[in-house]
């Protein structure tokens, strides 16, 4: 009788692994060791939003902006000068800027003020 093959036998190679976590497609390094990220501009249709959030923080309201097309670092510096902005603290998580309180009208400005399209989003 003869012995039974696999059809993928041929192709070799790893299918899927969970060792380093999440890869990038670009340059197929662990997300955190990317070359390509820093140059990575968020996908999109280039419209910051802005909307006040409470949902799963504890009864805490906090502001956040999503959708705003900048690369990771100028992310960062956009995050730190809205903060100081309006007096708070906020963090900057997956692409989205979270900043402490009620602040979606002083926002809306500072963002069109800084040439971003920029709209209330929500309720």
């Amino acid at each position: 009788m003869a012995k039974k093959t696999s059809s993928f036998a041929g192709l070799g190679g790893l299918v899927f692994s969970t060792d380093a976590g999440r890869h990038c497609p670009d340059c197929s390094q662990p997300v955190g060791a990317c070359t390509c990220s820093n140059s990575a501009i968020v996908e999109g249709d280039g419209i910051a939003r802005v909307r006040r959030e409470t949902k799963g923080r504890g009864g805490k309201t906090v502001t956040t902006i999503s959708g705003v097309p900048l690369a990771e670092e100028p992310l960062k510096e956009l995050a730190s000068a809205l903060k100081k902005r309006c007096g708070c603290g906020g963090s900057l998580k997956e692409g989205v800027i979270e900043i402490q309180g009620d602040h979606v009208e002083l926002l809306l400005a500072e963002l069109l003020k800084r040439g971003f399209k920029a709209k209330k989003s929500g309720g």
